[in-house]
């Protein structure tokens, strides 16, 4: 797949946005100022064979290959560190279509309260979205628990709802992320996840999935889905439901997200193992050389670790369109 890379934007951030922390609304506004780099970043998640997040490792643990010859890479932040965490972004996007009832919401709003319990603290940001016929923004950007949960009060599913618009949401839930989001705060490169929260059978969308996939992998934003058993009908005594049109789309592999599913010990499991993975992230930088910058050539970029771990990336490479004059 080419996956395409234009000049990604940094957000320098002025000396008064922690007081936009802070208050944790309107995160974003003429207080930041957008400065165009040639930095390419992967995000990027170690596991074991059994898909247990890996952390901390440090660079030396790691091998980039660009078109199969290793390379240097310039910069290395892990998701948490001892002294440090990188400041979290994430949209969760919920469907509401008419497969969804009011018992089930109950007890998804009562779980998702505790997931953002878990990872919430100063710089964890969380908006919230809807969707099933239209796609909604009912909570933007905020680090305050108390707004979240309220916010998860006030959706309700769309008992006549005919169309589940998954990828729509995500479409939407990334452009949320590039307008209202920095890429940068107190020098710490911030990370960002949209979480589909469905059955996993999009239905009347307008965006194609590799639309959503090419402006994710641009954005640097990775997509995870949480397919619950009350959507799909999960029989807990098959290892794993069929895969999903969702999950066949690749949206989440291509990424460098992924797909939960229900356990016998429930939705609460799940999001522990999503907080966890989120929380075990990689982040890696490196410029371009001056031949890529010319020629134009997309680059596959393969990223290892010295101890056979499994790597899981948010792109598969980069190339280096021209800027417009």
């Amino acid at each position: 797949m080419r996956i395409r890379f234009l000049h990604a934007a940094v957000l320098l951030v002025l000396c008064f946005l922690p007081a936009f922390a802070q208050d944790g609304d309107n995160l974003v506004s003429s207080d930041v100022i957008r400065v165009e780099t040639d930095l390419v970043t992967f995000e990027v998640v170690v596991t074991d064979k059994s898909g247990n997040p890996i952390t901390g490792l440090r660079a030396e643990d790691f091998q980039i290959l660009e078109d199969g010859v290793e390379r240097s890479f310039d910069f290395f932040e892990p998701m948490q560190s001892k002294d440090k965490a990188r400041p979290l972004f994430m949209v969760l996007a919920i469907d509401v279509s008419g497969s969804i009832t009011n018992e089930e919401l109950e007890k998804l709003r009562f779980i998702l309260g505790q997931f953002i319990e878990k990872l919430a603290n100063y710089e964890s940001y969380f908006a919230v979205m809807t969707f099933g016929m239209k796609v909604k923004t009912i909570l933007p950007f905020t680090n305050k628990p108390e707004k979240i949960r309220k916010s998860l009060l006030r959706f309700e599913h769309e008992k006549d709802g005919l169309s589940t618009h998954a990828y729509d949401a995500a479409y939407e839930a990334v452009r949320l992320l590039q307008r209202k989001t920095p890429k940068v705060i107190d020098g710490k490169p911030t990370r960002q996840v949209v979480v589909l929260i469905t059955d996993g059978f999009p239905v009347g969308d307008v965006v194609s999935p590799k639309t959503v996939i090419e402006s994710a992998n641009d954005a640097g934003v990775t997509v995870y889905s949480i397919i619950l058993p009350s959507y799909s009908g999960f029989n807990f005594q098959i290892r794993r439901p069929i895969l999903t049109p969702l999950e066949a789309s690749g949206l989440m592999e291509k990424t460098g997200g992924k797909s939960f599913y229900p356990t016998k010990e429930g939705l609460k499991a799940i999001l522990d193992l999503l907080a966890s993975e989120i929380k075990g992230t990689y982040l890696f930088a490196f410029y371009p050389s001056e031949e890529s910058k010319k020629d134009g050539k997309f680059r596959t970029v393969q990223i290892k670790t010295k101890r056979n771990y499994l790597v899981r990336q948010n792109r598969m490479g980069y190339q280096f369109l021209q800027r417009k004059k």
